[in-house]
């Protein structure tokens, strides 16, 4: 981690505070962890490893975020990617852009991701269309759909989990 108040500790894992720190240091901090545990080349076998990364990156926006978690066939990771922001209740996702994206990085697999600055991860109907439309746009080019993810601060949804894929 390259923080200037911060250094590994003996333990791994562990970190030493080298000068005191504000509450912004630490979401800094923290947000740069989460970044670094979705890193190229590590695998996810399971979504709900990566949901309290997302929840660290994403939930304290105060305008909506659409990105894209963006994997190699064997589902490590290639990139994560903010690809549109919006305003306090919607951004505009524009499938063509998203399709651009998985093509430029070469994603087999993608897994949709945005916030709901309310704080309320309960997918809506905009969210379910949204998903589907994405969904068909990638199929078109070989690039699977493994989920939407929507956090919050309540926590983290995943339409997979609740039948929408």
């Amino acid at each position: 981690m390259k923080y200037h108040k911060l250094r590994a500790g003996e333990d791994t894992g562990t970190y030493v505070m080298e000068a005191p720190v504000t509450e912004a240091d630490i979401l800094r901090m923290a947000q740069q962890l989460a970044m670094s545990r979705l890193s190229k080349g590590r695998a996810l076998t399971e979504p709900k490893q990566v949901f309290s990364h997302l929840q660290t990156l994403l939930q304290y926006h105060e305008h909506e975020v659409f990105a894209l978690l963006l994997l190699d066939t064997k589902h490590r990771i290639i990139g994560f990617q903010e690809l549109f922001r919006g305003t306090l209740d919607g951004a505009s996702v524009y499938p063509r852009e998203v399709v651009k994206i998985a093509l430029e990085h070469n994603a087999a697999a993608v897994i949709l991701v945005h916030n709901h600055p309310s704080g309320d991860p309960e997918p809506s109907q905009a969210d379910r269309t949204l998903t589907t439309t994405l969904k068909n746009a990638l199929n078109m080019i070989g690039t699977q759909t493994l989920d939407h993810i929507v956090v919050g601060h309540e926590g983290c949804v995943s339409l997979a989990e609740r039948g929408y894929l």
